[in-house]
C-alpha cells in the first residue's frame, strides 16, 4: 500500500470508529456488531505501525491509555472556572429569579435547568476540529493537564466538525455500575474501596498512568461553551444543541424554564428522580438562558449572578457519640471533634465530625453517649445535627474543656466562645503551620501533605517552617522510612527548590500570619513589593491598603516585631527563599487609568478579560463588573451589548481596545 492510499484508508477507519464510538457511549446504541469494530480497530492499528507518521495523537487506538507521566503539568485556564452560588431552599430560589427579574428590568425570564453531575470538573479546549487539552478546574485560574487520562473516555469526541477554537467544560463521573465494579474488584484484590462515586472518578483522573484511567469506564457530561458569542450564540439552551450535534454528550434532562414557578417544579421533579438515575447528582443547576445579559447581571468575585446551583438537603443518619477530642491549629485555635460509631453518609464512611465549639455543643445539647443524627454540609463536610434526646439511657455524659492544652500541656485561654492554646511552640500549631505553609494555596510543594508534615516533625527532621528548606540533610535517614525512595525524595525535594522561586504574596500566606489571607497577602505583596517593606510598616500604613482593616493590621505589625518570627524569616532568607512581588503591576499615580474603576464588555483581542483586569488592577485601578453612575470609563469590544448601552445612557468615558491598548503601551507582558 502506498502512502497516500494508507493516509486515506487510515483517515476513513478513524470516521467510521468515531461514528460507531458516539452511536454505542452516546446515543446508548450501535449499527454494528462488536467484531466488526474488533475488526476496523485491528486493522487501523496495523496500519498505524506500518505508517507511523500518519498516526495522530487524537487516534482511536490511543484511547486505550498507556502514557505514564512523572506529575500533572500546571496550565492556566485562558477563562476562570468560575463556581457557582447555592441556593438551599424554594426562597432561594425565588430570590435568584427576583433578583435576575430586577438586574434587567423584565417580568418573566427564561432559564434552562440542568442536573448537577457529581464528578470532577473538567475544561476541553479544541483547534481546528482537534481535541488540543484537558485540564481540571484545580483552583479556577491554573488547572492540571490531565489530557491523556480523558482521552480514554470514549463518550469524548477527540474530533470534531467545527474548526474554530472553542472551549467547552462539564463534568467527567463514574456510572453507578462502573463504581459497583470497580469495588467489587479492589474489594476481591484486598484493596481499599473508593467512597463514591465522585472519589473514583477524581482518583480515576489524576492517575499518572493512563491505562489505569482507560479501565476504570469513566463518562462525562458538557454543559458549557465557553466562548459561546464568539462563535455567534446568544442563548444558553441554543449553544448546548450545538455541542450535541459536534458529538458531545450533554444531558437530555436539560430543559427549558421559564419564571419561578418551572423553576420550583423542576427541582420537585428531580429531587424524586435523584436516586433513579445511574449516576450521581447533588443538585440542579438554573442559568439564564440569554447570553448577551450575562454581563448586565454581573459577577461577584467568585460567582456569576445568572446562575445558581441548588443542592438537595443532605442525607442524614444516625449513629452513637462515642467521645471528643480537641485539635489545636496553626493559630491556636482549639476545636472539639466527635468520635463517633462508623456510619455510612451518602456514599462515605464517616467516623469524625467537627462540633465547631463550646456554644455550638451547648446550644445542640450535646452528650458524650448520645445517639446523634448526622449529614453532610453542602453534601462534603459531615457536620451533627443534633441529640435524640428519647434515645438516651442515664449513661450519657457532658464534654467538660481542659484548662491546659491536650498537646503541650500550656494553659487554655477563652476569646468568645473558642478555646486558644497560646503557646506559639505548641507541637500540634507548629504542624498544623507547616501542613499550610506547604499546602496549594501556600507554596504548592508537591507530596508535602498533612501526614508528611506529621510524620517528619515527629522524626524530628522538621521543628518549623525554615527547616522544610533543609530536608535535605536527612536524606538518608527518610530512605530509612517505609515508602520513601531515592525516586520520592528526589521528587519532594525539587518540589521544594522550585517553592522557593514563588512570588511573595504566597510567601506571606504560608506564613500563616492571624487574620491574613490570599486576597490581603496579594494586597500587601502588590503595595509593598517586598518582604522588608512590610516588616517596616506601621499599623496606621497598614490600614491605608485596600482588604487590610486594623485588626489584621495589628496582627501583621505584630508578627513582624516578633522575635521567633524574625528569625524564621532571616533562615527562609538564608536558604534562598524569593522575597520580592513577582507581578507584572507598574503602580504609576500618573497613569490615565490610576484610581478610575473601569468595566469592560466584549471579546478583547490582544489580552483576555481576565488577563486585562489583572494589568489594569496592577497599575492602581478598580475594576467592576456592572456599570453604575460610580463607572469611569468602559473598555469595549467585538459583541458589547447591554453594558455598552446602559453606559452610552449615562454619559460614561467609551474606549476601544485599541485606545486602552495605546495607554498602556508603557507595560510588557
Amino acid at each position: 500500500m502506498k502512502y497516500e492510499e494508507a493516509s486515506k484508508r487510515i483517515e476513513e477507519l478513524t470516521q467510521l470508529i468515531e461514528k460507531y464510538n458516539y452511536e454505542y457511549y452516546v446515543l446508548n446504541q450501535s449499527s454494528v456488531p462488536d467484531s466488526e469494530f474488533d475488526r476496523l480497530m485491528a486493522e487501523l492499528t496495523m496500519l498505524e505501525e506500518e505508517w507511523p507518521l500518519l498516526k495522530s495523537p487524537n487516534s482511536p487506538t490511543q484511547r486505550v491509555g498507556g502514557e505514564v507521566q512523572s506529575e500533572f503539568k500546571k496550565v492556566p485556564h485562558k477563562r476562570l472556572m468560575l463556581s457557582l452560588g447555592n441556593a438551599f431552599n424554594e426562597e432561594d430560589l425565588i430570590a435568584f429569579d427576583r433578583k435576575i427579574r430586577e438586574a434587567l428590568g423584565q417580568d418573566e425570564i427564561h432559564y434552562m435547568g440542568e442536573l448537577k453531575i457529581d464528578g470532577l470538573g473538567i475544561s476541553l479546549l479544541y483547534e481546528n476540529g482537534e481535541l488540543q487539552y484537558a485540564l481540571t478546574r484545580g483552583d479556577g485560574v491554573t488547572g492540571e493537564d490531565v489530557t491523556a487520562n480523558v482521552k480514554t473516555i470514549r463518550s469524548i469526541p477527540l474530533h470534531v466538525k467545527e474548526k474554530r477554537p472553542f472551549e467547552v467544560r462539564g463534568e467527567v463521573y463514574m456510572p453507578r455500575s462502573s463504581f459497583e465494579a470497580l469495588n467489587k474488584e479492589r474489594e476481591a484484590n484486598g484493596e481499599p474501596v473508593f467512597a463514591n462515586p465522585r472519589n473514583a472518578a477524581a482518583g480515576s483522573i489524576r492517575q499518572l498512568d493512563s491505562s489505569i484511567a482507560a479501565k476504570r469506564n469513566l463518562d462525562g457530561f458538557w454543559y458549557y461553551l465557553v466562548n459561546a458569542r464568539e462563535l455567534g450564540f446568544h442563548v444558553h439552551s441554543e449553544s448546548l444543541d450545538f455541542l450535541e450535534k459536534q458529538g458531545f454528550k450533554v444531558s437530555k434532562d436539560r430543559r427549558k424554564l421559564v419564571g419561578a414557578s418551572d423553576i420550583i417544579a423542576y427541582m420537585k421533579e428531580y429531587t424524586q428522580k435523584r436516586r433513579t438515575l445511574g449516576f450521581d447528582i447533588d443538585g440542579l443547576v438554573y442559568k439564564l438562558d440569554d447570553i448577551d445579559e450575562y454581563d448586565t447581571v454581573g459577577y461577584t468575585a467568585k460567582t456569576p449572578k445568572w446562575a445558581i446551583a441548588y443542592k438537595f438537603p443532605p442525607e442524614e443518619a444516625y449513629t452513637k457519640l462515642l467521645d471528643i477530642f480537641l485539635s489545636v491549629g496553626r493559630t491556636g485555635r482549639m476545636t472539639p471533634n466527635a468520635v463517633l460509631e462508623p456510619v455510612r453518609v451518602d456514599g462515605s464512611l464517616v467516623q469524625r465530625a467537627t462540633l465547631n465549639n463550646e456554644d455550638f455543643i451547648a446550644e445542640k445539647g450535646i452528650l458524650i453517649g448520645d445517639i446523634v443524627g448526622l449529614h453532610k454540609a453542602a453534601d462534603v463536610i459531615p457536620e451533627v445535627t443534633g441529640p435524640l434526646v428519647d434515645r438516651r439511657d442515664g449513661t450519657e455524659r457532658p464534654f467538660v474543656y481542659p484548662n491546659e492544652c491536650p498537646v503541650c500541656g500550656e494553659p487554655i485561654v477563652k476569646i468568645g466562645p473558642v478555646h486558644y492554646c497560646k503557646n506559639p511552640h505548641c507541637a500540634s500549631r507548629k504542624i498544623e503551620g507547616i501542613t499550610h505553609f506547604v499546602s496549594r494555596e501556600a507554596m504548592d510543594i508537591d507530596g508535602f501533605g498533612p501526614r508528611v508534615a506529621e510524620e517528619f516533625f515527629n522524626e524530628g527532621f522538621l521543628k518549623d517552617i525554615p527547616d522544610i528548606y533543609v530536608l535535605g540533610t536527612h536524606r538518608e535517614e527518610i530512605k530509612n522510612i517505609d515508602g520513601w525512595s531515592d525516586r520520592s525524595i528526589d521528587a519532594l525535594l525539587e518540589s521544594i527548590d522550585k517553592s522557593k522561586l514563588l512570588s511573595l504574596e504566597r510567601l506571606l500566606n504560608g506564613l500563616g500570619i492571624k487574620d491574613v489571607g490570599t486576597k490581603s497577602s496579594k494586597s500587601l505583596a502588590r503595595h509593598y513589593k517586598n518582604l522588608d517593606a512590610i516588616k517596616d510598616a506601621s499599623v496606621e500604613d497598614l490600614m491605608k491598603i485596600d482588604d487590610i482593616g486594623p485588626i489584621s493590621a495589628q496582627s501583621i505589625y505584630d508578627y513582624f516585631h516578633d522575635e521567633y518570627n524574625l528569625g524564621c524569616i532571616e533562615r527562609l532568607r538564608q536558604a534562598g527563599v524569593n522575597f520580592e512581588y513577582l507581578g507584572t503591576d507598574t503602580i504609576d499615580v500618573n497613569s490615565y487609568f490610576y484610581g478610575k474603576t473601569i468595566v469592560l464588555t466584549g471579546t478583547l483581542e490582544k489580552y483576555s478579560r481576565d488577563r486585562m483586569q489583572e494589568i489594569l488592577e496592577g497599575i492602581g485601578a478598580k475594576c467592576s463588573g456592572s456599570v453604575s453612575k460610580k463607572t469611569d470609563i468602559v473598555i469595549y469590544g467585538p459583541g458589547a451589548g447591554s453594558k455598552l448601552a446602559k453606559a452610552q445612557e449615562l454619559g460614561i468615558e467609551l474606549m476601544d481596545e485599541a485606545t486602552a491598548l495605546n495607554h498602556l503601551s508603557r507595560l510588557s507582558e
